[in-house]
C-alpha cells in the first residue's frame, strides 16, 4: 500500500480528541506539595465528614483545592471506599481490585490507588498498546466487549491495557498480550517500542471524570499460524485487516481514539 493518506478534517478532529480541557471545572487534589490529580469542586462533598483528618477542603494562593492527609496510599484507599460506600455509579462500575500507581510531575511513585477511582480523582495513568501485524502486512484489530465500562463495542488496537503499581513496562506488555490476545511474547516477531501518546481528555462514561493518560505502544508481527485468542473475556472478536481495510474503518470512527492515533502512526510508518 502507498502511504496512507487520511482525510485532513478527520485527521484535524480525531488529534483534537485527545486534548481536550474538562467539561467542567476542575480543582487540584493535593498531598504535601505534590498534586496528585484533579476533581470538580463538590465531588468529594459527601465523603469528606467520614474522612476528617484525611481529607479537607482548603484555600490555596490559586484558589479552592482538596487535601489528602497522613500516608498517601492510605488516604487515597480511604477516599476510594468512601466513594464506593456511597454509591459513586461510576466508582463501583469500575472497580477493579486492581492498585495504580500515582506519579509525581518528575515521574517519582508516590503512592498508588484503587483503579476505579483515576477518572473521577483525574490521577494520571499508564498504559500499553501492541499492534499486531500479519505476516503478509495485514493488521490485527479486536473489538472490545459490549460489557466493558469504557468504549464498549469500539475497535482497538491488538491489546491495550493499563499499566499497573505492580507492574514494569516489560511486564504489562507481556500480562496483557496473554490476557487479551492469548500470544506469549516469543510469539511475535520483531517486537519494539514505537512512540508514546498523551491523552488528556473528559471520560466518556463518568460525568465526574477526567483521563490523564501516558500510552507506550509497540508492534510486532505474529509468528507464521499464530492467531489472537482472548483469554479474558473482554473482547467480542478479532479481525485482521488489510492496510487500506483498517484506514477505511479508522476514518468511520469505529476506533477508540487512542487506538485510530496509534494505527496512525502505525500506517504513517509502515
Amino acid at each position: 500500500m502507498k502511504a496512507p493518506v487520511f482525510d485532513p478534517q478527520w485527521f484535524a478532529d480525531l488529534s483534537a480528541s485527545a486534548q481536550r480541557p474538562p467539561l467542567r471545572p476542575r480543582v487540584p487534589l493535593v498531598w504535601g506539595r505534590e498534586v496528585l490529580g484533579s476533581v470538580e469542586p463538590d465531588f468529594l462533598d459527601p465523603i469528606a465528614p467520614r474522612l476528617a483528618g484525611l481529607l479537607q477542603r482548603e484555600a490555596s494562593a490559586q484558589g479552592l483545592q482538596w487535601r489528602v492527609q497522613g500516608d498517601a496510599t492510605d488516604a487515597l484507599g480511604q477516599v476510594a471506599l468512601a466513594l464506593r460506600a456511597a454509591q459513586i455509579a461510576s466508582v463501583a462500575q469500575q472497580w477493579r481490585n486492581e492498585q495504580l500507581a500515582v506519579w509525581s510531575a518528575q515521574g517519582m511513585q508516590l503512592a498508588t490507588v484503587e483503579r476505579g477511582v483515576v477518572r473521577p480523582l483525574g490521577i494520571a495513568t499508564r498504559a500499553v498498546h501492541l499492534v499486531g501485524r500479519s505476516q503478509d502486512g495485514g493488521y490485527w484489530v479486536q473489538q472490545r466487549a459490549l460489557n466493558k465500562p469504557n468504549d464498549p463495542g469500539l475497535w482497538d488496537t491488538l491489546m491495550g491495557g493499563m499499566v499497573s503499581a505492580a507492574d514494569t513496562l516489560a511486564s504489562a506488555l507481556e500480562r496483557e498480550t496473554w490476557e487479551e490476545a492469548g500470544l506469549s511474547l516469543d510469539r511475535l516477531q520483531g517486537l519494539a517500542q514505537r512512540g508514546r501518546i498523551p491523552l488528556c481528555k473528559p471520560s466518556a462514561n463518568d460525568r465526574a471524570g477526567y483521563v490523564v493518560e501516558q500510552i507506550d505502544w509497540f508492534s510486532a508481527t505474529l509468528v507464521e499460524g499464530a492467531q489472537p485468542t482472548n483469554m479474558d473475556g473482554e473482547v467480542a472478536q478479532f479481525l485482521l485487516l488489510s492496510p487500506q481495510q483498517l484506514l477505511d474503518k479508522l476514518q468511520r470512527n469505529e476506533f477508540t481514539t487512542e487506538a485510530a492515533l496509534i494505527l496512525v502512526a502505525a500506517l504513517r510508518a509502515g
